[in-house]
């Protein structure tokens, strides 16, 4: 996926979306050159957040937790993350029975792709370690994803109006609440196993 027309993706229904539309990228192509990467930095910056700066976002724990403790929970993340996509584009498919359409797996899958990019790059705020200001920038996160979906449900699934856009729109982004607490049910439960495990 060419990035560079993320920006406008967020405000219109054809910029960057169109490119899209045009190059139809397979599942295969798209989870290999995008989902994996981009789910890469959640993990990453999680390990970094765990061991270089324990207890600046998230509490620390005693005894510290290990490398391999930090690289468990992120791995069980990553995984989480690469499946959570996969249902999301089957729940994105089958979504279209509200508004009368029958989108392609593939096109639900390009959403689902598409649509938690901000997310992923929100994680990158670890990087300063103050919990108010990642919890800042992952609601900044939100609110973006939800312009690329209310943006992108438009022409990836030909829709006839865009009344029907933002009914589907709105399906769509209480599933992927829904589905990033699943993440973060997910993540707390790496990390409860992780320290019941030391006992």
């Amino acid at each position: 996926m060419n990035t560079h027309n993320l920006p406008k993706m967020f405000y219109s229904y054809r910029e960057g979306w169109q490119y899209l539309i045009e190059i139809h990228p397979s599942v295969r192509k798209l989870f290999t050159t995008f989902v994996i990467p981009m789910s890469l930095v959640p993990p990453v910056m999680l390990l970094y957040a765990l061991l270089v700066m324990p207890g600046g976002v998230f509490p620390e724990l005693v005894p510290a937790i290990t490398v391999g403790e930090a690289l468990a929970a992120a791995v069980a993340f990553f995984i989480a993350e690469l499946a959570m996509v996969a249902l999301m584009a089957s729940i994105i498919q089958q979504m279209g029975d509200v508004v009368d359409v029958t989108p392609t797996y593939q096109d639900a899958f390009l959403l689902a792709a598409v649509a938690p990019t901000p997310l992923w790059i929100s994680a990158l705020a670890l990087f300063v370690p103050i919990t108010w200001f990642n919890a800042l920038v992952v609601a900044v996160a939100w609110v973006a994803s939800a312009a690329l979906i209310y943006h992108g449900v438009y022409p990836l699934f030909r829709l006839a109006d865009k009344s029907k856009a933002r009914v589907m729109g709105t399906f769509v982004l209480m599933a992927g609440i829904i589905a990033w607490m699943a993440l973060l049910v997910v993540l707390a439960l790496a990390m409860s196993m992780i320290v019941g495990l030391r006992g």
